[in-house]
């Protein structure tokens, strides 16, 4: 038995496989604790999407080799793919390496790493994280719908991790639905790297499977995490029609990234700003108060002064309730990697001036939801 101290990193996705690696590890008759001096094992669940996110890792692993050397380490997560060449000089007995679709087997590999053995197991594999032992601390269960996406953009370190999309059965998914509704949960996260093409590797999309999870009995609300607006147009009047069920909340999250075709193609993101605003518009006008939150990257190598320009305008025209403004920085092996980056400043410059026309827009937000659905809109601003 050992003494495991767990290190969670990223998305909802991967909060949710910590929750899982940390079931997995009790099942197996080892101990968590929330103090690394008292711990056997350092694991740390690891996110490769930011370099500000990844460089706070690399911290945490410098730190922990450096101070508690006697610790074994596993490293999980993204990073283990998407960081390899960076993370194969802390390889040692003691030390292993667990990609994101290996997770199952980390009960073993701390095992393993207990007796001085040195682990890497980085293959991409079809794991289906659903019905497996999860310690669930939050008054929200996750749900993972699916592993890895159809979309191929350049900037994105996840599609390196992750690989092509690997979805999960929708019966699957209604089991473990029903079985949180059944625990008592009221609100139930339905997440994966891109719900906007989900089931498209099994014959069906992400509407056939919320007309089926919206028939279980109970009192809950669905949240449906971030969709792709590549995949999201092909099948949007059927979404928009499926959101007029009350269990569905009604947020949006959509990642537009610029608000220039120039950008967007040079992205690989195969949609265009006049066809994120139809789904915008659409989703508006039968569901008015929806919450719609976006991604916007600034400062991407091929993003001129005019290309942010319409960054700034698509903002003030579609005032979203939710950004996540992220500075764009470099990712090892992507295509953006290998354009010449812009200056740091500009960058900098361009998320101060983005974030300020946002917060302009609150105001206008706040104002309009309060008087037309008597609630107030939160602003959330993420700058990275």
């Amino acid at each position: 038995m050992a003494t495991i101290y767990l290190d969670n990193y990223g998305c909802t996705a991967n909060y949710d496989n910590g929750n899982i690696i940390a079931g997995l590890i009790l099942e197996a008759g080892h101990e968590i604790s929330s103090d690394i001096e008292e711990a056997d094992v350092v694991i740390i669940n690891s996110c490769a999407v930011k370099n500000v996110t990844v460089n706070k890792i690399f911290s945490r692993i410098e730190n922990t080799k450096n101070n508690f050397q006697d610790k074994k380490l596993i490293i999980t997560g993204c990073m283990p793919v998407a960081e390899k060449d960076k993370l194969e000089k802390y390889l040692k007995k003691g030390v292993a390496l667990i990609s994101t679709q290996n997770i199952t087997e980390i009960p073993e590999t701390v095992n393993k790493v207990m007796n001085n053995e040195q682990i890497v197991l980085t293959n991409k594999r079809k794991e289906i994280k659903l019905g497996l032992p999860k310690l669930n601390q939050d008054k929200i269960a996750s749900v993972q719908i699916a592993e890895g996406c159809k979309s191929f953009c350049a900037f994105c370190s996840t599609k390196l991790a992750k690989g092509d999309l690997v979805s999960y059965p929708k019966e699957k998914i209604v089991e473990e639905v029903k079985k949180y509704v059944s625990l008592g949960y009221k609100k139930i996260n339905l997440t994966s790297t891109d719900n906007a093409c989900y089931g498209f590797d099994l014959g069906y999309n992400l509407v056939d499977l919320l007309k089926e999870v919206v028939q279980i009995e109970g009192d809950y609300q669905v949240r449906v995490g971030m969709g792709n607006p590549e995949h999201t147009r092909k099948y949007l009047n059927e979404l928009i029609e499926i959101y007029k069920n009350p269990k569905i909340q009604k947020f949006v999250h959509l990642p537009v990234q610029s608000g220039s075709n120039k950008v967007l193609k040079d992205m690989k993101r195969k949609y265009t700003i006049e066809e994120f605003e139809d789904i915008i518009n659409k989703f508006r006008k039968v569901h008015p108060g929806i919450t719609i939150s976006t991604d916007i990257i600034v400062g991407y190598p091929t993003e001129t002064e005019e290309n942010f320009k319409e960054t700034l305008n698509l903002v003030k025209k579609l005032k979203f309730e939710v950004i996540n403004i992220s500075k764009f920085a470099s990712r090892p092996r992507t295509l953006a990697s290998k354009i010449k980056q812009l200056p740091s400043q500009i960058i900098k410059q361009r998320s101060v001036e983005l974030t300020k026309i946002y917060k302009e827009t609150r105001s206008q937000i706040s104002e309009y939801k309060t008087q037309n659905f008597n609630s107030n809109t939160k602003l959330v601003v993420i700058n990275e």
